[in-house]
């Protein structure tokens, strides 16, 4: 797969009218691949990836996440939310406290480290968005974000 900044692979333009290429599912999933993979180079320097990010970006949303709708929201499987916030525990980036609404559920919040952590991985993804989405114009993103969000929720 080609990098974000490179052009993609000479020749393969020939599959572009292929019927796969105009499957919007396909085209979905390899954009999102292409932005995770950049995003992913990016952060390495702080330690973690996208994933990670995510449950980082809500547990310092002020929402009070817990865990099940960390998984409902992020489509993710409970034991995968599981791990996540644990490896973001033990790096001490977010605690568990208990839900004040539910006391049988777990909420998830940063700590100070996780909070910092957090506004520089912010800033890099964003650059990152930049990046890969750099063929479009704001309209465009916007456009495309809003279309998003009526097939993703």
């Amino acid at each position: 797969m080609s990098t974000v900044s490179e052009p993609i692979a000479p020749g393969l333009e020939r599959f572009f009218d292929s019927d796969l290429a105009q499957e919007v599912q396909f085209l979905a999933a390899r954009a999102r691949a292409r932005g995770s993979a950049h995003a992913n180079a990016q952060l390495q320097d702080l330690g973690i990836k996208v994933r990670q990010y995510s449950v980082l970006s809500l547990a310092a949303s002020g929402l009070n996440p817990s865990q099940r709708e960390l998984g409902v929201f992020l489509g993710l499987d409970p034991s995968q939310v599981v791990a996540l916030v644990d490896q973001l525990q033990n790096d001490g980036l977010v605690e568990r406290q208990t839900d004040p609404n539910d006391r049988r559920s777990k909420i998830v919040i940063t700590t100070d480290d996780g909070q910092k952590l957090y506004q520089q991985a912010h800033e890099i993804v964003t650059a990152s968005s930049d990046v890969t989405l750099g063929t479009l114009s704001p309209r465009e993103r916007k456009q495309l974000r809003d279309l998003l969000m009526k097939v993703a929720f």
